[in-house]
C-alpha cells in the first residue's frame, strides 16, 4: 500500500494559556491518499477547519505530527515551508481573497509570482488556467467586476497553476447560488477524479460531502466518525 500523502497522527491545537486555554483539536489522526476526495465535516466551532489549517501548513500543531508524502513536516521552516505550501497546495476559499482592482489575470497568477517565475512563462501558465476554466474571455477584466460564479472559477484557476498535488476547499459554495454552486463543484471533482488531484473539502454540506471518497466527521475537537463511501 502507499504512503498516504497526508497523514496526521495524534494533533493537538491548543489556544491560550492556563485558565484561557482552549483545546481546539484534542488527538486527532487521519490518514490522506494520494489522488482521494475527502470531506471534513463538523459544525460551527467543532474544530474542522483548525484541523484543515494544520494539514495545508497554515498554522502547526501543539504536538502530533503532520507529514507530506512522507516528509515530518516539523523539519521544514521559513523559506522551505512556504514553497512547499505554495508548490504542492492549491486553496479555494468560500470568501474569494481576491484583489478587486487587480485583473483577473493578476489574481490568478499570483502564486507564480511568489514562486518567483517569470513574467511570460507566468501569462501563459495563467492564461492556461483560466482556459481550462472557460474564461479565459476574462483576463483582463477587474475581479470587482466579476459574478460570484465567475470570481469562485478564478479562485479554482489561480488554486491550479502551480499545478498542486493537493487542493483545498474551505466551503467552496458558501456564497453561491444553488445552480451556480453545482457548477462549481463539478469542476472540482472533475480535477479530482479525471487529473487525479487530492481533494480535501471542509464543509457543513452533507449533499457536498456525499460526493467525496471519503467523509470524517469532527466534534468537539475529535475525529468521531470516519465513512468510506460504497459505490453505486
Amino acid at each position: 500500500m502507499e504512503s498516504p500523502i497526508i497523514s496526521a497522527a495524534d494533533v493537538r491545537k491548543t489556544y491560550g494559556r492556563g485558565a484561557n486555554s482552549f483545546d481546539a483539536l484534542k488527538g486527532v489522526s487521519v490518514d490522506i491518499a494520494d489522488g482521494e476526495s475527502i470531506a471534513i465535516l463538523g459544525k460551527s466551532g467543532s474544530g474542522k477547519s483548525t484541523l484543515m489549517h494544520i494539514l495545508a501548513l497554515l498554522d502547526a500543531p501543539t504536538s502530533g505530527t503532520v507529514t507530506l508524502g512522507g516528509v515530518d513536516t516539523r523539519t521544514l521552516r521559513g523559506k522551505r515551508l512556504n514553497e512547499t505550501r505554495n508548490k504542492t497546495f492549491g486553496f479555494v476559499f468560500q470568501q474569494f481573497f481576491l484583489t478587486p482592482g487587480a485583473s483577473v489575470l493578476e489574481n490568478v497568477t499570483l502564486p507564480l509570482k511568489i514562486a518567483g517565475v517569470g513574467r511570460a512563462e507566468r501569462k501563459r501558465r495563467g492564461l492556461a488556467a483560466l482556459e481550462q476554466l472557460e474564461i479565459g474571455d476574462k483576463a483582463k477584466n477587474k475581479a470587482a467586476n466579476l459574478s460570484g460564479g465567475q470570481k469562485q472559477r478564478v479562485v479554482i484557476a489561480r488554486a491550479l497553476v502551480n499545478n498542486p498535488r493537493v487542493i483545498f476547499a474551505d466551503e467552496p459554495t458558501g456564497n453561491l447560488d444553488s445552480a451556480t454552486g453545482a457548477v462549481v463543484e463539478d469542476i472540482l471533482f472533475d480535477l479530482n477524479r479525471q487529473h487525479g488531484i487530492t481533494l480535501i473539502v471542509v464543509t457543513h454540506d452533507d449533499e457536498l460531502a456525499a460526493r467525496c471518497d471519503r467523509r470524517v466527521l469532527v466534534r468537539d475537537g475529535q475525529l468521531v466518525d470516519d465513512t468510506v463511501a460504497v459505490p453505486a
